[in-house]
């Protein structure tokens, strides 16, 4: 058996995919509608396909097709803006969430298209609350085992395997994924202590005007400059960073203050906080760079959920 073909489905700029392709895999084709995300993957994935398109208009078949079998294993991350608290725009009822918004709706894309193609394993990211009532999750488990398929909500944190932001997420595969934890995690300095008068890409300082400056110099360590609302909570947005702890959630609108200095975070620098290498280069405006970063799933989880799903692939135990 050779490389393992992947399908990474709403591939964003490639954190999801980037862990498996250093895990051994053969990333094979990704799709991603997001033009600037799009340039981002195929740069970095220059033998990946990359289909700039809405997984609407995409079939199984052209799929099969293009890559010349069926897939063993497909991945994606559908967008979370409609399940999500920080969204001020989610709809009140939990299942119009999953069917009447458009995008929530690309979930249910995502199941249609693991039922076409047949992959061996398959696990889609999103956050905590697609599950959050027993309405969303009962509506998810019907629609897999419609196709086939017996989902299993993997709950996991990637700050416990690394990642030196917090993140909590649900993983919904066929499969359990039983990961162990690292047991230390990674605070802010140690991920982006280095990069001092470095040059490297994306590692611009955004510069501000001075009324901004003096504004960033007062904000304490832990305190924030402003919030904004989402649904039914107050989110605060531009934290100073505390050095020796983990960062907070790196959102895709989120801008965080240098521990030390009176200055933003560089896109390198967050993208260091979702454990992205160096060489892992974002294209783009500024705010499509940071959005690429916060949408996200970090690498370093993402390479810890490939390289236990490839023993399980090589172990006949899994489909057991």
């Amino acid at each position: 058996m050779g490389a393992p073909k992947v399908v990474d489905l709403f591939s964003g700029a490639g954190g999801f995919g980037r862990g498996f392709a250093d895990s051994g895999f053969d990333v094979k084709l990704a799709i991603e509608l997001d033009h600037s995300a799009a340039r981002t993957y195929s740069l970095n994935f220059p033998k990946t396909l990359v289909l700039e398109e809405d997984v609407r208009d995409v079939t199984g078949k052209e799929i099969v097709k293009l890559i010349g079998s069926e897939p063993d294993v497909v991945i994606g991350s559908p967008p979370c803006e409609p399940f999500t608290a920080a969204n001020p725009l989610r709809l009140n009822n939990p299942l119009d969430r999953l069917y009447e918004d458009e995008k929530g709706s690309l979930t249910l894309e995502f199941i249609r298209l693991i039922a076409e193609l047949r992959p061996k394993i398959f696990v889609m990211e999103n956050v905590p609350s697609i599950v959050e009532t027993r309405e969303l999750r009962e509506a998810l488990i019907h629609e897999f085992r419609k196709e086939g398929f017996e989902p299993i909500f993997n709950f996991l944190l990637a700050e416990e395997f690394g990642n030196p932001s917090r993140r909590a997420r649900v993983f919904i595969s066929n499969i359990r994924l039983n990961l162990k934890p690292l047991g230390t995690k990674v605070t802010v300095m140690e991920a982006i202590e280095d990069l001092e008068d470095r040059y490297l890409p994306n590692h611009e300082v955004w510069e501000v005007n001075e009324r901004k400056l003096l504004k960033l110099a007062k904000v304490e360590i832990g305190d924030y400059l402003t919030m904004f609302r989402g649904h039914g909570k107050a989110i605060p947005l531009h934290v100073r960073l505390d050095p020796y702890d983990v960062a907070p959630t790196v959102l895709g609108n989120a801008r965080f203050i240098h521990p030390f200095h009176s200055r933003y975070l560089t896109v390198r620098e967050q993208a260091r906080l979702m454990s992205y290498p160096d060489d892992h280069v974002f294209v783009g405006s500024k705010d499509e760079q940071y959005n690429q970063v916060g949408e996200a799933v970090p690498v370093v989880l993402s390479r810890a959920i490939a390289s236990y799903i490839m023993v399980q692939l090589f172990d006949d135990s899994w489909n057991t």
